[in-house]
């Protein structure tokens, strides 16, 4: 049975799902050389309208790199349900107190020891313009019997189903 998603919004939906599921993600920008550069970030608990938040320090590299290229790259991967989500967007730092208590999670004073009145702090908001996402119906050790089964018949595995979206 196939996962074809049969309309725009079911397939915005579907990645909806996959983002919430993931929640840690590796956030790529360009380095002010041309390098890309990842760092893991956790994504905070919205509703995923095609806007991604991430709390930031104002002076951290990843907000320099935003600020001269503000295109990036959100990656997503949920082992537990063996899918993986590709957002490509563009970033930009966006302060607005109100958001920030919206988002706020106590976890985050680990990283923010003064809340949301920690010196610098700010938001990274990202604009999706495109996502890609790889949906695996089968469990791991399913997966991996067909990676095993490729191996001896040479020919490659059904790896699940791969999906374009836009916004």
């Amino acid at each position: 049975m196939s996962n074809e998603p049969t309309s725009a919004a079911e397939a915005r939906g579907r990645v909806t799902e996959l983002i919430r599921d993931a929640r840690i993600c590796l956030l790529t920008t360009s380095a002010v050389d041309g390098r890309l550069v990842s760092r893991p970030m956790g994504l905070q608990e919205a509703e995923f309208d095609g806007d991604l938040w991430f709390f930031a320090y104002a002076d951290s590299a990843k907000v320099r790199q935003i600020r001269v290229n503000p295109q990036v790259n959100v990656g997503f991967s949920d082992q537990r349900h063996n899918a993986w989500v590709s957002v490509a967007g563009t970033a930009t730092e966006e302060w607005d107190r109100a958001r920030a208590e919206k988002l706020w999670n106590p976890l985050l004073k680990a990283w923010f020891p003064d809340g949301l009145d920690t010196p610098g702090i700010t938001l990274i908001k990202v604009h999706a313009g495109s996502a890609e996402y790889w949906d695996s119906p089968g469990s791991t050790v399913v997966n991996l019997l067909g990676f095993a089964k490729a191996a001896v018949t040479g020919k490659p595995p059904k790896a699940g189903e791969n999906h374009e979206v836009s916004y």
